[in-house]
């Protein structure tokens, strides 16, 4: 059996984790520092599209563009640790878990990965090109738009990190009922709430105030929270399996 540590060893092993942690996301962001331009690109171009490749995006203040490049470098070198970083927490967290327990959440981990990046991916393709259409052709018979490089980045960074975040609903959910914690009972009693927490998400996401766009990302929001219900009754049924076959273990 492994024998608990002092709290001394524990803030030393917190300590070396979190150094471990932090030279992963100085390494992502280092590189995502210097492959900038086709970030920058890559984050502008929907908007492009758009708009055409004769808009204009400028920078205002004489620190804005290498601000806007250290903002990008750092959240880009988060995703890039966030493996490293994940590893770390539940390795941090696993010697006061079960064996069964730290199977659960080190088998989650790549599936949230997936998960993270099927969001950004949903964002950057499906959601975020109507948005900008909608923003960049409302009264273009009015003015012409001129862009500035920090707000068209701000508003890619913040939905595709949200959207990230929001995929990664059913997976919590599944592990949440693989615990123990919570049941798909409870998630479903909670259903008529989600349906109202959704559109109130998509509202905080979405850059516009056009139902049309805060529906396109209600609407998944929604059917993966009815996803995380059907594994959450699935992870329960696999409990419930497991008892038995542990019970004849057991006598």
């Amino acid at each position: 059996m492994n024998q608990p540590l002092p709290l001394r060893e524990h803030f030393r092993e917190l300590r070396s984790r979190l150094l471990i942690c932090l030279v992963a996301l100085l390494m992502g962001s280092a590189v995502c520092f210097y492959f900038y331009q086709e970030i920058l690109n890559l984050l502008v171009a929907p908007a492009r599209e758009v708009a055409g490749d004769e808009i204009a995006i400028v920078y205002t203040e004489v620190t804005e563009l290498l601000g806007t490049t250290v903002k990008v470098a750092m959240l880009g070198g988060f995703v890039l640790a966030l493996p490293v970083i994940l590893y770390h927490a539940v390795r941090f967290v696993a010697p006061g878990l079960t064996p069964r327990e730290r199977r659960i959440l080190f088998s989650f981990l790549p599936a949230a990965l997936l998960a993270f990046v099927g969001g950004m991916a949903f964002g950057y393709f499906v959601m975020i090109p109507p948005a900008l259409k909608f923003l960049l052709t409302f009264g273009g018979e009015v003015a012409e738009p001129l862009i500035r490089i920090s707000n068209i980045v701000n508003i890619m960074i913040r939905l595709l990190f949200w959207l990230g975040v929001s995929f990664e609903t059913p997976l919590v959910m599944y592990v949440l009922a693989m615990l123990g914690i919570v049941n798909a009972r409870g998630f479903a009693r909670f259903r008529r709430l989600w349906l109202v927490a959704a559109f109130v998400i998509a509202a905080a996401i979405t850059p516009t105030i056009d139902p049309l766009n805060q529906a396109i990302v209600a609407g998944p929001l929604i059917v993966l929270y009815e996803l995380g219900v059907l594994l959450a009754r699935l992870a329960g049924r696999r409990r419930v399996g497991a008892a038995l076959n542990a019970e004849p273990a057991g006598e």
